[in-house]
């Protein structure tokens, strides 16, 4: 793999929990250009169908562009079959399509979370097209190490909704805490058989950062 350029090297911290009714995606909002902080509202949880949505890590055009890509094909799928394409399935695509231009790679790293008819699951996808399928948490970006620590800690088979979402969010503002690349808001979406939520928590403030322990 060619290595990443300095000027468009990315950070960032995404997570991805599967609770007892669905998942939990949750990132922050700092996008970085080098040291310099680029944007303090960046988008990196995509919808890509009804039940389905993705994160990204990387590099910003990239992952737009990989958005973009799955969103048509989630929908021309469901309108070919009638039916709306598996969480597998849109991540066996992403893999395929990454695989197909790893001599021009997408600098990203991702993950596809939802639900369908088999249930709840999230797939992590690397940048040449490597996909695995994890069973409870998983976080990528330059601030997943320190996220871990929470997440693994933390983690029990079949958190509530609301378990989820705290055990997330903790783990975010344990990384921006830590990692430059990391920080500002968070965002949170909740996917269940019922809903594709966007969850509105409140900003987050130097005091309130400080504050955690």
């Amino acid at each position: 793999m060619p290595e990443l350029p300095n000027e468009i090297l990315k950070g960032t911290t995404t997570i991805g929990i599967v609770f007892n009714e669905g998942v939990v995606l949750a990132t922050e909002k700092r996008a970085t250009m080098g040291n310099l902080v680029a944007s303090k509202t960046a988008k990196k949880v995509y919808k890509i169908a009804p039940r389905i949505g993705m994160t990204t890590a990387g590099g910003v055009g990239d992952a737009q562009q990989l958005a973009r890509i799955m969103q048509v094909e989630a929908s021309l799928y469901e309108i070919r079959r009638a039916k709306q394409m598996t969480v597998g399935a849109v991540s066996t695509l992403l893999s395929n399509y990454l695989n197909q231009n790893r001599y021009y790679p997408y600098y990203v790293q991702l993950l596809v979370g939802g639900v369908d008819e088999q249930g709840a699951s999230v797939y992590s996808v690397d940048a040449m097209g490597g996909a695995s399928r994890e069973e409870d948490i998983v976080a990528t970006g330059s601030g997943s190490p320190i996220a871990y620590g929470l997440l693994e800690d933390g983690y029990r088979e079949r958190m509530t909704e609301e378990e989820a979402i705290d055990l997330a969010v903790r783990s975010l503002r344990s990384a921006m805490r830590r990692d430059i690349g990391s920080g500002e808001n968070i965002n949170v979406v909740v996917i269940t058989q019922e809903k594709y939520e966007e969850k509105k928590l409140p900003g987050l403030s130097k005091s309130s950062l400080k504050s955690e322990n």
